[in-house]
């Protein structure tokens, strides 16, 4: 879609608030143009990415998602793109800099409990603010979201973190496009 059909469908909408995924969108190659755009549209801009490029875009929330080891793909394709994969999704630089331009969270997607301390390690190391850390449980399904949840919630107490339920695999399953 072009940056004019994305805006066209925007105005569709009684919608005020856009977010801004891809997979990556700050590898795109219009993004700065298309969140200007729709800044002039007057509309909260959250751009969700993982912060491993830096691009010069206009938002109200940059939402920083690390990739953790979790997330490396061995089994995927035979463990194809593990290796890259492996070797672009920890870019502590490039996430300062996303962090310095722009109002943040940290977002972790946690599959077990060590991946809390690997999250705990890059907030460190960032100097990130303990009160912008979000921690979300990963799974597609509901049972699986509410049993990782339950200990996920307490460690967010206990840390000061906030806790990202999944809210759309709850209401509706691991389905695109709701």
């Amino acid at each position: 879609m072009s940056v004019e059909d994305i805006a066209a469908e925007c105005v569709k909408t009684p919608a005020r608030h856009v977010v801004v995924t891809g997979g990556e969108p700050m590898i795109a190659p219009e993004i700065g143009t298309l969140t200007q755009t729709l800044r002039s549209m007057d509309l909260h801009i959250t751009i969700e990415t993982a912060g491993t490029v830096f691009a010069h875009v206009s938002c109200d929330l940059m939402s920083i998602s690390p990739k953790l080891s979790n997330s490396t793909p061995y089994e995927r394709e035979g463990g194809r793109w593990a290796a890259q994969h492996e070797r672009l999704r920890r870019q502590p630089e490039v996430i300062r800099r996303l962090m310095a331009a722009h109002p943040y969270q940290l977002k972790f997607v946690i599959a077990a409990p060590e991946d809390v301390e690997e999250a705990a390690a890059l907030v460190r190391e960032i100097e990130g603010d303990a009160s912008r850390v979000v921690l979300m449980p990963e799974g597609t399904r509901a049972d699986v979201l509410r049993e990782r949840g339950a200990w996920l919630a307490e460690i967010c107490k206990q840390r000061g973190w906030r806790f990202g339920p999944r809210l759309h695999v709850e209401l509706w399953g691991d389905r695109r496009g709701v």
